[in-house]
């Protein structure tokens, strides 16, 4: 009898979390997606140097590969979230403005029209479009086969947004 009410007090205890997490999590607004093409890949090894250039992408296990563009609204967000691989995002136009969860001092990272930057994966991050016209990026995502491209996460607490 005791190991079933501990059970239940266990189970309640996780369902409990599970809702506050969801509860707490931010949700993107003013955003629109569209999905531009998504494929699978198996294990990459792939290696090129050209000058002094170099670059090295290296995976194991099968991969999905999507590519999408994001349209954000003056004063919209993507909400605080993270992704399970890196994501390449051009700046098509407008201004993306990036911030860190891990960053004490919510310090913004600007990227404007015509730069690119990457989300290495893993991290807790919001993106906003804090300018006056429309933010447009377009993004390459490399995650494993199966899994979400977007984790909603809850405010980290060191941004006032």
């Amino acid at each position: 009898m005791r190991k079933k009410f501990v059970y239940g007090v266990t189970l309640f205890g996780l369902t409990a979390l599970m809702i506050a997490a969801t509860a707490l999590a931010t949700m993107a607004s003013g955003v629109t997606s569209t999905m531009f093409a998504q494929g699978t890949v198996d294990d990459l090894d792939v290696k090129a140097k050209t000058g002094d250039w170099k670059v090295k992408l290296d995976t194991k296990g099968q991969s999905q590969v999507v590519v999408s563009e994001n349209r954000v609204a003056p004063g919209g967000t993507f909400g605080w979230h993270s992704h399970p691989g890196p994501s390449i995002v051009v700046v098509k136009s407008g201004v993306s403005t990036f911030y860190s969860g891990d960053d004490p001092n919510c310090t913004p990272q600007v990227h404007p029209a015509g730069t690119a930057y990457v989300d290495p994966g893993g991290s807790v991050h919001i993106a906003r479009n804090e300018g006056s016209e429309d933010l447009v990026v377009v993004v390459t995502r490399i995650i494993p086969a199966g899994a979400p491209q977007r984790i909603d996460e809850p405010n980290p607490g060191n941004c006032p947004f």
